[in-house]
Parts: C-alpha cells; structure tokens; sequence
C-alpha cells in the first residue's frame, strides 16, 4: 500500500453490516489507501454472526452500536500506525447499512462534544446508547406495526404516495413504533435516535448529524417517514409510530450537504486539519450509485444472488413493489430501486441442467438461439419472487399455451429474456423510461458473462458497461465528499468525479432488438398478470 505522503485527499467509511472499511481517494480520483475491520473476526466478543445477533423468535435481528464504534477506533489506530497523514485529509463522508437505527440517550450529546483525545472513543461512549442492541435491515419482526402504519395513512398505496415505498418491517418508523410499544421506557431516555449513516456522521462531527434525505427516504432503505416530493417528515407517519418522533430525528438535509467540521478530538489525537469538512452521511445503496457514477437516464444492474436495479428518474410513480428515494448525487431527481430474490442461483440451476454445468455451454445456447426465442416465453422462480410475488416455473410457447419443457438451449434463453423483461417491465412501472443517452452498468458475477450482458443490452435497447464496484459504496463516500466540498447542489457531480475511471463498454444493443421486444415487453406482463391471477387471486 503506497505511502500517504503529501497527497490530499478524501476518505470515504462505508459502515455495513459485516464490517467497516474506508477508502482514501486522492485529487486526481485514484484510490490510495483502503483497510478494514471485519466484526465478527476482529471484534470477536461481540458474539456476532455475519456482524449481528439474531434473537430467539428468528424475526428479531440487532447489531451492538459500540462494536461499531470499537470498529471505527480500531481502524483510525491501524491508519494513525502505518504513518496515514491525516492533516492531508480535506474532507470526509460515509454510508451506512440502511433501516438499522441508533438510539443515543439523554446526555449524549454532552459526551459527544466534550470528548478527551487521551482515551478511544468507546471507552467514553458506553453509557450513551438507550438501548445497547439496535434494529438493522434484518430484522423482520414489525409485522403488526407495518399494518398499524398503512391503516392510519389510509392504506400502502397512498404511504407508498407519500413516502416512496409501502410499509416493510426492516424499515426505521416501524422499528421505532415497535421500540416505543415494547420498551417505552428506552424510549423516553432517548434524546436523539439516527440512521447507522448519521450515526456514524456523528461520531465524526463531535454532534448530532441530521439524516439525509436519501436515506430517509430510502428505498428499500428507507424509513416510511420522509415524504419524498416535499423531503420533509410526514406528521402522519411520525404521529402513527411515536410521540415526539421529530425532536428526537431533527430536520433533514440533503444528500451533498457540509455538515460540519470534524471534531477536536481527531485533531488532537490523529492530527487531522481543522478545516476537515464532514459531508452528510447516506445509505450504502446510494453511495453505491454515486460510486458507480450514474447519470440521468442510466440504470444500474447488479446481477448476484439476488438481483438489484437501480433507476435514475426524473418523475416517479410510486408503486405496492420497488422503493422510489431521492437522489444521492442530484436533489431535485429521485433514483428507484427493484429487487429480484431469482438471481444468480437460478441461472446455475437451469445451467446444471441444460448446460451440463457449463457457463461454456450456457453461452454458446444464447449464442445459437435468435433474439425473442421463436416466441417462447419462461418464468422461473425457485423461491418466492418479491417483484412479482409468485413461485413456480412457467414455460409459454408462441401461441401463449403453457407447456411443460423447453429444449435446453431454448431453456436457457427464455430464462435470460424473461429475468431482463421483467427488469424492464417493473422499471418502466416506476415511471423509467429507456432514452437515447441511457447506459446500463452492470456489475455482480453474471457480469463477466459477455452473451448474458448482449441479451440485457437488446432487451432494454441500451448499451452495457462494465465496473470494478467491490468497494463501490467507500468509493462513491470519498466522491461525495469531494462533491460536498466544491459546492454540492451548486456544482454537478458528474464534474466533480470527470477523471475517475471510466467504465468499459461489454455489449451493444442489435440493431433490430428494439422491434422484437417491443412485440414480446406486453405478452410478457400480460402472462405474468395471468400467472399471478391464477396463483394469487386478483391483485390489490
């Protein structure tokens, strides 16, 4: 790893469920230093498995804030140890795991913002947390109080309306519901409650952060609190969950803002400049875009074991499936998100079984059969399927007539078009819409498959690119922070990042791929609503 020496930089801290880890991205956007602390290996007396506690009744999942904290001190002394130049650092930004929530407790604050460069952060925040054990993203265990919310808003379409998403368990309101309903008293001693990202934001700054708006509104992040089109608390949902809820979560700022100054206390004990500048923490899905870079109209695809896309829009339509949130990088446009539980293990099943186990083979049946299948249309769906819910294998011929196989290399292809119409498909529910400047970055294992990246090219119409992403919400950190430093809203982050790395181009939609989907895209939705009413009975 290369010496700091002089270079000026920003660093990027992506607090996440498993570890923490931090970047050090320089002027010119290239990555210099990075290192992290893995919590169940490095931070064994937590007793964590895979960074958390699941409880008893198998719902209820929490992680130890002051192993975070223990996680961040371990970090800064590995980096103060190797000769890290701190007084080089400009400014500094970070994301956090989304829905997990902190709960810091009458005092805090005092603590926070007196704090003695003499001893390591945890050993001065023991007492400041209400509760020791706080929710995360896991967590599935706020059934009753995600009901409680949509009755008391008049429904999940109209929270999806108000907010960006229907009610989910793992979000922060309906954990903090659940919170004040089962341990009122935990509550009551709370002066403050934070996001893992503005909670992680504060410790940096001396004080409480404000939440940003990207993850508080946030998608599949998010907390049924913001209200997405006028990014300010909804008094119906702070009131449907807890009393004084808006004193405890303070205003919200967006996503590029400075919110400070780093605290005295890493100038005193790491030696960094007291014009260091903290950027408003946000959500890793967020800082996972800002890393990968996407501009209006594109579209991100993360092909793994579950599959995740990422919009760019303009004009949302909030809908029961995906999470709409406001955009990390651009405050008046909003991103949306759609995840897909039949990724990855599902096109090594069918590979296993029409491809002898072969991705040599899988490619050469996508390369042999033509665009659109000769009509034939498949769904498949090994686990229930969250966008759209339903399970089951359903195979189509051109007639639209259900039948029971396909031949293996026609297998293969309708697997590949039916996972990528469905992307479109949910998407363009979203209100996205395909333009002429639209780029797809892809990243996940199914992205070093050339033949797989040719068919989402020709089903959305849109060339591929590729990305190295494996730090991508540190990186995207350490580029919002240079953001937030030049101006933020003022200033496009587009030209802020110029001169990162450029993605490389994997596959060019065919010339006549657009008049064969646009036949197959509304066959393709109208089976999946029959589907659907035959397995489910009518939709909501």
């Amino acid at each position: 790893m290369e010496e700091c020496g002089a270079r000026r930089c920003c660093l990027g801290w992506d607090f996440s469920t498993q570890q923490v880890k931090v970047v050090a991205v320089d002027a010119g956007m290239n990555i210099f230093y990075e290192d992290s602390v893995h919590f169940d290996r490095d931070l064994p007396e937590f007793g964590t498995q895979g960074g958390v506690h699941v409880h008893k009744d198998g719902l209820t999942v929490t992680s130890p804030v002051l192993m975070w904290v223990q996680a961040l001190d371990i970090i800064l002394e590995k980096m103060k140890a190797s000769g890290f130049d701190f007084s080089q650092v400009l400014a500094l930004s970070g994301a956090g795991q989304q829905h997990g929530s902190v709960y810091w407790s009458a005092g805090a604050s005092r603590v926070l913002t007196s704090l003695s460069p003499d001893l390591l952060l945890h050993q001065q925040l023991q007492a400041c947390f209400s509760l020791s054990d706080c929710p995360v993203w896991m967590d599935s265990s706020t059934t009753a109080q995600c009901r409680q919310l949509e009755a008391t808003v008049g429904g999940a379409q109209v929270l999806s309306c108000l907010t960006g998403s229907r009610a989910y368990e793992r979000f922060t309101g309906n954990q903090i519901a659940k919170i004040y309903q089962q341990n009122p008293e935990a509550y009551s001693r709370t002066e403050r409650i934070s996001l893992v990202s503005s909670f992680a934001a504060s410790l940096f700054l001396g004080s409480y952060s404000p939440i940003d708006y990207s993850d508080g509104t946030l998608q599949g992040s998010g907390m049924n609190l913001l209200q997405i089109q006028e990014k300010v608390w909804s008094q119906a949902c702070l009131g449907a969950c807890a009393p004084h809820l808006e004193e405890k979560l303070g205003p919200p700022v967006p996503s590029c803002s400075v919110v400070g100054a780093i605290s005295s206390y890493y100038i005193q004990r790491y030696g960094f400049a007291p014009g260091c500048r903290v950027v408003a923490f946000t959500g890793d899905n967020p800082a996972s875009l800002a890393g990968m870079r996407l501009e209006e109209g594109d579209i991100a695809v993360s092909l793994g074991t579950s599959d995740t896309l990422f919009l760019w829009l303009q004009e949302p339509m909030p809908a029961l499936e995906g999470h709409i949130f406001c955009n990390p990088v651009e405050p008046q446009q909003y991103m949306a998100l759609l995840c897909f539980k039949n990724g990855s293990l599902m096109r090594e099943k069918i590979r296993d079984e029409s491809a002898s186990r072969s991705w040599n083979e899988f490619s050469k049946a996508l390369q042999s059969t033509e665009m659109g299948n000769s009509g034939n249309l498949g769904f498949y769906f090994d686990i229930m399927e969250i966008t759209p819910e339903m399970i089951g294998y359903h195979r189509f011929n051109a007639e639209n007539h259900e039948v029971p196989a396909f031949p293996g290399d026609v297998e293969i292809r309708a697997l590949i078009e039916g996972q990528f119409m469905a992307k479109r498909i949910h998407a363009e529910g979203l209100g996205y819409r395909v333009m002429p400047k639209t780029k797809i970055l892809a990243t996940g294992g199914a992205s070093c498959n050339r033949d797989i990246l040719q068919v989402l090219a020709d089903v959305f119409g849109a060339p591929v690119y590729v990305i190295d992403t494996a730090n991508s919400a540190c990186v995207g950190s350490a580029y919002r922070a240079f953001h937030g430093l030049a101006g933020g809203t003022d200033v496009a982050f587009s030209e802020v990042v110029k001169s990162a790395p450029n993605p490389r181009l994997a596959a060019r939609s065919t010339p006549e791929a657009s008049q064969v989907y646009e036949a197959l895209l509304p066959r393709y939705a109208n089976l999946e609503q029959k589907i659907l009413s035959q397995t489910r009975g009518p939709l909501e």
